[in-house]
């Protein structure tokens, strides 16, 4: 799971194109983020879920 635990992967990750560039930030917490960074609170999102669960079910990691 630890690859895969990251803000860009989280429920919460939201992205906006900008005029000046794209901003990323966590809709839960309220501030802008980076899509590498790492928090305790990640929650993973649906797809994300499901690609852990696949991994598990075939044993590779």
């Amino acid at each position: 799971m630890k690859d895969f635990h990251c803000c860009a992967t989280c429920q919460h990750f939201k992205a906006e194109k900008k005029i000046e560039g794209m901003k990323y930030y966590c809709s839960r917490l309220g501030f802008e983020t980076k899509t590498n960074y790492k928090f305790n609170c990640w929650s993973p999102n649906e797809k994300v879920k499901k690609l852990i669960n696949d991994i598990g079910k075939d044993g590779t990691n």
